[in-house]
């Protein structure tokens, strides 16, 4: 009896903790969009225009691709492949969130921003949602700043927006929602179709530089692809920021049980 009850002892502060790491990442997405969301409750996401997302209807689900954690920073852990955070990416959320290409509404948010004015000049569409294109402007004029040593990683750019689905599993890529921005091909590795000889990695200042305005590298993906950046601040700030009332506490959501 005493071994069973240890047992279930155990496997109430498994759930207790996993419930702890469940909302954490919960306020953290929040937090990452506090003009688009106002909190969630036991069953679902609430939006500030009231829309309730279902958290676990389907699979990738909103709680799927919040599960894993993404190591950021640039120390050797850091930059080591160890799973796929980000990877998994819940359609109907970002659908929401940036609407869908394929039915054309996308496109009206796009706008030009010219990737690194002094040394290649030349624009790529990305969507202003979330202010993604105001920081990606920023992200270029710091990475312009680089020595030319690290800067030829980063142009040509291989684009932008793109209407397309992922190579591999035939769901949306990030492209397609016009959140993520491809760096020079040419020092690039895709696990799908790798090199027969390795050019390295990508520096990591460049990664330091995305990562600080919430866009995170899909070189630290086992499914490596180091030539991609996408937006994806919940999954940089779920540990360190704290939800704000404000973010909180709306007309929308003042029935439902927040964290």
């Amino acid at each position: 009896m005493r071994g069973f009850g240890l047992a279930i002892l155990l496997i109430v502060e498994f759930a207790s903790a996993a419930a702890a790491e469940e909302r954490s990442a919960l306020d953290a997405l929040v937090r990452a969009y506090p003009q688009q969301l106002a909190g969630y409750d036991a069953m679902d996401l609430i939006w500030r225009d009231g829309t309730r997302m279902p958290l676990s209807d389907r699979h990738p689900s909103i709680l799927d691709q919040l599960r894993l954690s993404y190591t950021a920073g640039i120390s050797p852990a850091a930059l080591y492949p160890q799973n796929d955070a980000g990877r998994a990416r819940n359609r109907p959320f970002f659908d929401k969130m940036y609407g869908n290409c394929w039915k054309g509404e996308v496109a009206p948010s796009l706008v030009p921003v010219v990737w690194l004015p002094q040394s290649w000049g030349r624009t790529v569409r990305i969507t202003s949602v979330n202010g993604i294109a105001e920081r990606l402007t920023d992200i270029s004029e710091e990475l312009d700043a680089l020595p030319s040593s690290l800067r030829r990683y980063l142009y040509p750019s291989a684009g932008a927006y793109n209407c397309r689905v992922v190579a591999d599993t035939g769901e949306p890529s990030m492209h397609s929602w016009g959140a993520a921005i491809d760096i020079n091909s040419a020092y690039a590795e895709y696990w799908l179709w790798p090199r027969a000889a390795s050019r390295g990695t990508i520096p990591p200042e460049i990664i330091e530089i995305f990562e600080r305005h919430g866009f995170i590298w899909g070189g630290k993906w086992s499914h490596y692809d180091t030539m991609h950046f996408e937006y994806r601040p919940e999954l940089l700030t779920r540990h360190t920021l704290s939800v704000e009332p404000d973010v909180l506490h709306t007309p929308a959501v003042e029935n439902a049980v927040l964290h």
